[in-house]
Parts: C-alpha cells; structure tokens; sequence
C-alpha cells in the first residue's frame, strides 16, 4: 500500500505542476493582490483537486461511460466558464493598477477567494479524465478506507501546495514590478492563454 501511495503522490505531482487555469489564476492571482490571497484561492484549486479525485474513486468515470453527453455538457459549460474569465482579462488589461486592491477584489474575502479557486478547478474537467483515468490505475481495487483519506490528503497537498508557491513566486517585488512595467501585454497574455485553453477544452 505504501508503494501505492508513493506512485499516486508522484504521479499526481507531475499533473499539480503542469500548467492549466488554475495555475494561471493563482499567479495571476499573487501578481496582483498578494501572496496572502493567492494563498486562499490555492486552499480552494485543492479543494476542487479533491472533488474531481472524490468523484474519480466513486465512480464518475463509469457514469462518463455510461452516459458520454454528460461529459460533452461539463466540458462547454467550463469552456464558456474559461472564456468568461479570458474576456474579463482582456476587458481590463488597460486600466491602470492602483496600489491599494480593486474594489470588486477588496470584497472577496478568504472564503471568496477559496470559492473561485473551487470553480476555477471544476471548470476544467480535465482533472476528471486524470482521475477516472491514470489515476485509478495506482488505486488498489481493495485498498483499506483509511488508505483513501490518505490519497485525498495526498491530492489537497500537492494541488494546494504548488499553487501556495506559484502565488509566491509571482507575489515578489521584483515581478510585480516588471508586471507594472508591462500590465497591458502581461494582463492580455494571462487572457489569451486563459481563452485558448478554454476553446481547447471546448474542441477536443
């Protein structure tokens, strides 16, 4: 079981890692409002991490199986999520930065913030495919029930913790600094990305 833990930890690191809308989002996040409030929404991508993973191991992807337009429905509703979010960006990328939080920012608090980064990680169904996929392939078909707070926990840590330090990276002064120096190019950057990946998602 041991050995089982320790391949899902590493396996699912690797995906943690790789870049997606909530990784965006969290050092977009950090970038502009703080270590602090990249640190909540990061608490909420692991959160969401831990759905998806939840529904994984109690059968969400034989429901996927059994009924394919369910999947088809998830995908376009967290592409046009993804999109909305890309639009806003680029919406906004002109305006200037005040130093002090936007107003619409100011009133998310740390259960706001925890709330997008739930929704930005279930818009992308994505984690779905991993879970109900390569994942399970590491789950013991018999493991103990303790064994699967174990692998939740596993979830929320790597998922929570790679975006604790994606928010700190880009919460530094030095890149708020070169952020400031480029805010219109870098806010259209984050969008268009943002947007791409919304219309993969929606495409494929």
């Amino acid at each position: 079981m041991l050995a089982a833990l320790g391949a899902i930890y590493l396996v699912h690191l690797g995906a943690a890692i790789s870049p997606g809308p909530a990784v965006l989002m969290c050092a977009r996040t950090g970038l502009r409002e703080g270590f602090a409030r990249g640190s909540w929404l990061a608490v909420g991508v692991g959160l969401g991490a831990c759905a998806w993973a939840c529904a994984a191991l109690f059968g969400l992807a034989l429901v996927f199986q059994v009924a394919p337009v369910l999947m088809t429905v998830l995908k376009l509703c967290g592409a046009a999520y993804l999109l909305y979010l890309a639009w806003k960006m680029w919406r906004h990328a002109p305006e200037p930065l005040d130093t002090a939080i936007s107003v619409d920012a100011a009133r998310r608090g740390p259960m706001g913030l925890i709330w997008l980064g739930i929704t930005t990680q279930l818009a992308n169904p994505k984690p779905a495919v991993f879970f109900g996929t390569i994942f399970l392939t590491f789950v013991p078909p018999h493991a103990p029930l303790w064994a699967y707070g174990v692998i939740l926990l596993i979830v929320f840590i790597n998922d929570a913790g790679w975006n604790v330090i994606v928010s700190r990276v880009f919460s530094m002064d030095r890149t708020r600094q070169g952020y400031l120096n480029l805010k219109t190019a870098i806010d259209r950057l984050f969008g268009t990305v943002l947007g791409l990946l919304g219309l993969k998602l929606a495409l494929t």
